[in-house]
């Protein structure tokens, strides 16, 4: 791994053109393999909900028990487990969904510290992406909700994301679910008060983008409930632009 030194030097040296095309010819080169690998790896899996938290949850943690809970009971109800595919609430939710017999998809990051795949991963739904955008670009693809619990800078870069493409409309509206009310509620407050009554940088009706629960249960009953409506619905009849208010 290069030193920071090392990349600021880099970054103000001159290259030539020769150099220049070279190095980012064979990085779009990578990109795009990344891209065909994840592509033909996740195009059947079928219907699945993608799990985001922190790595380093450890086993005994409320939130690490609680992930697996929330996997097992979506493979019970037909869904397939996506997960950054490394230990801590990641580990749990491909956990849940291998005891519930589901698919369990690891999209792995190569990391120096911190990730590496975790046992509970079916050996044909493991991919390991050296960039971020294309693991990204994975987990909203082939997603149909997003289930968050609490997590670092990764969990809430992840949640940003899903957040702004829905919110710019680039994909559907699906379910974005926050888990524990007390780790998501001063967030919620910070956003509610400055970002929108304060700064007016977002509308009112961002806010029901995702909603918060604290249960297994009210985590499961969203996503069920929530592809329900639709599918009573005819496919030509939907509206993804507007939000749906479950009771």
């Amino acid at each position: 791994m290069e030193k920071p030194a090392d990349l600021i030097k880099d970054a103000f040296e001159q290259k030539t053109w020769h150099e220049i095309h070279t190095t980012d010819s064979w990085r779009v080169f990578k990109i795009i393999s990344e891209l065909v690998e994840g592509f033909e790896k996740l195009a059947r899996i079928g219907p699945c909900v993608s799990i985001f938290g922190s790595a380093r949850t450890q086993a005994n943690n409320k939130f690490y028990i609680l992930a697996e809970d929330i996997a097992y009971k979506l493979t019970q109800k037909g869904y397939g487990v996506i997960t950054g595919g490394g230990p801590g609430i990641m580990e749990a939710a491909n956990k849940g969904a291998k005891r519930g017999k589901g698919k369990s998809v690891g999209i792995n990051i190569d990391l120096p510290f911190e990730q590496h795949p975790n046992p509970y991963i079916d050996s044909d739904k493991l991919i390991t992406f050296d960039h971020f955008f294309v693991r990204k670009v994975m987990f909203m693809k082939y997603a149909q909700g997003f289930i968050v619990l609490p997590g670092g800078f990764g969990t809430f870069d992840e949640l940003f994301e899903a957040i702004t493409l829905i919110q710019t409309r680039k994909i559907g509206k699906f379910p974005i679910i926050l888990v524990g009310r007390k780790y998501w509620s001063g967030l919620i407050e910070w956003i509610k008060e400055e970002m929108l009554a304060e700064e007016h940088n977002i509308a009112p009706e961002n806010l029901d983008i995702f909603t918060l629960v604290d249960t297994s249960d009210e985590a499961v009953d969203y996503i069920v409930k929530f592809y329900s409506r639709y599918l009573l619905a005819r496919t030509s009849d939907l509206d993804f632009s507007h939000p749906i208010h479950l009771s």
